[in-house]
């Protein structure tokens, strides 16, 4: 997701400006709202044009190589403002500043500064300790990760109003071998409970009707802290949080799915009925050799014991092909499993090395071209899944939130039902109807086009909500590959 700040006009003037921009997941998505809390009050005001701002900040993303790529062209893009716009600050934040420090100094002299992971409390402190010298020096600030936010923590959030993404911990303490989460994240630290429902509770009173739940690894929340069955424990206590309609997790890893935690899904009309589980592969050999807990067996019972207890489930889930020592019959293996499984939809990822991780060292490497003709042949096997599992959608009445007016048409509405989650799902276009963003309404399905609905609004549901004001930024959807 790549994001840039359009923000309200009235601001004192003899404020220090800021300038920002958003790369990356959801995840580095609140980073760069407690950032932007941090710094208004710290004394700074924000601007839409970068031209304008003294300081430009880039949340940079470092998870795999396009997007280290799309950071890198973002900081040389904004450099150029030290000569064409009033910039006089130009600082790398996130998870590639983390992991490359000194590096992108070096390599970049247009920034000034570098601020990791750990460091995003002080970022009003570290922008007015830059503007001060008159003599420029570039400097580091990179505290042990992770910095995690409380409910206390300013934060400006981005996007629709009545939607908001909620992270409960950050880190991670699994070693999957490809992934380098771990490098820049550090280990899984939870949120408390309290300190989670308080701001659940905040959010509600400003207008959120759908919590998004996001960590790094959200089924292992609250070890850290002792707590066994931490997320069911949570989702407990969420569910209780008034005007909350919908309660989304994401990103489930594979083990320690309990039956009590599927119980919930199924029996509470806040919880979606949506699963998003990474799975990454199914050949036995290939799991051994990423460091996945499970094998095929164990994970082809896993996905059938969750569509037995949450009936009607929506099941999102992820792969990566290319992974050094992938053969042409563990990849056929992979792409027989998706034919049977029927997920309702899949991301694909292609392997890259990343340092400091395990798989670098690893031998049997997949070329280029081979790996993105796995990839687009697993997406057309998705593409014939998910067209197919939307026609059966055609003649049901469904609950939908509404988003606004679609960009694809000022005739339209844009919604989501339930299996739908934001920026990735796709949405149902509606015809006819007068909804405000935020509202619940039923509608009916009439028509496919690809991953989205075409449907016609039938009346309303039984929760709505005001309208709200408009949003700082509505981020863009997330790039092909990730379906």
């Amino acid at each position: 997701m790549t994001s840039s700040l359009i923000t309200p006009s009235r601001a004192k003037r003899d404020k220090p400006t800021i300038g920002f921009v958003n790369l990356g997941c959801s995840k580095n998505q609140v980073d760069s709202e407690v950032m932007l809390g941090t710094l208004v009050a710290g004394g700074f005001q924000l601007t839409g044009d970068a031209r304008a701002a003294e300081v430009v900040i880039i949340n940079t993303c470092g998870f795999i190589e396009e997007a280290k790529q799309e950071s890198i062209n973002s900081i040389i893009e904004h450099g150029r403002l030290k000569k064409a716009g009033s910039c006089r600050v130009l600082i790398a934040a996130g998870c590639l500043a983390q992991r490359y420090q000194g590096e992108l100094l070096k390599e970049l002299p247009e920034l000034d500064g570098v601020v990791g992971t750990g460091e995003f409390g002080r970022i009003a402190e570290i922008c007015k300790s830059l503007l001060a010298p008159k003599v420029r020096q570039q400097r580091l600030w990179l505290g042990q990760p992770p910095y995690l936010y409380d409910a206390e923590t300013p934060r400006i959030r981005l996007g629709a109003p009545h939607s908001a993404y909620l992270k409960i911990a950050e880190g991670c303490n699994r070693n999957c071998a490809f992934c380098a989460i771990p490098i820049m994240r550090g280990k899984q630290r939870s949120r408390p409970i309290e300190s989670i429902v308080t701001e659940a509770t905040r959010l509600a009173q400003e207008g959120v009707r759908e919590l998004n739940l996001i960590s790094q690894d959200t089924i292992n929340y609250g070890v850290d802290l002792g707590l066994r069955q931490g997320l069911t424990t949570l989702l407990r206590e969420l569910v209780t949080v008034d005007h909350v309609r919908w309660i989304r997790p994401f990103y489930l890893y594979p083990q320690q799915v309990t039956d009590e935690l599927l119980e919930l899904y199924a029996g509470e009309a806040r919880i979606t009925k949506y699963l998003d589980m990474p799975l990454q592969h199914i050949s036995d050999g290939m799991l051994k050799r990423m460091h996945r807990l499970g094998d095929r067996k164990h994970l082809t019972r896993l996905v059938e014991r969750i569509r037995t207890k949450i009936p009607g489930v929506f099941f999102r889930t992820a792969f990566i092909v290319g992974f050094p020592g992938e053969t042409d019959a563990m990849f056929e293996e992979l792409k027989q499993f998706m034919v049977d499984m029927e997920f309702d939809r899949a991301a694909v990822f292609l392997y890259s090395d990343e340092e400091g991780t395990s798989a670098v060292d690893l031998d049997r490497k997949v070329d280029r071209a081979v790996m993105e003709e796995r990839r687009n042949e697993l997406l057309a096997v998705q593409d014939s899944i998910s067209a197919a599992k939307n026609r059966d959608h055609v003649g049901q009445t469904l609950e939908v939130l509404v988003d606004g007016i679609s960009e694809e048409s000022n005739g339209l509405l844009e919604a989501r039902h339930e299996g739908l989650a934001p920026e990735i799902d796709g949405v149902v276009y509606c015809e006819s109807g007068t909804a405000r963003p935020g509202e619940f309404v039923s509608v009916t399905v009439t028509d496919v086009a690809g991953y989205d609905l075409i449907a016609q609004q039938v009346g309303r549901a039984a929760v709505t909500v005001s309208s709200a004001s408009p949003s700082l930024l509505m981020p863009k959807k997330a790039g092909a590959g990730y379906r």
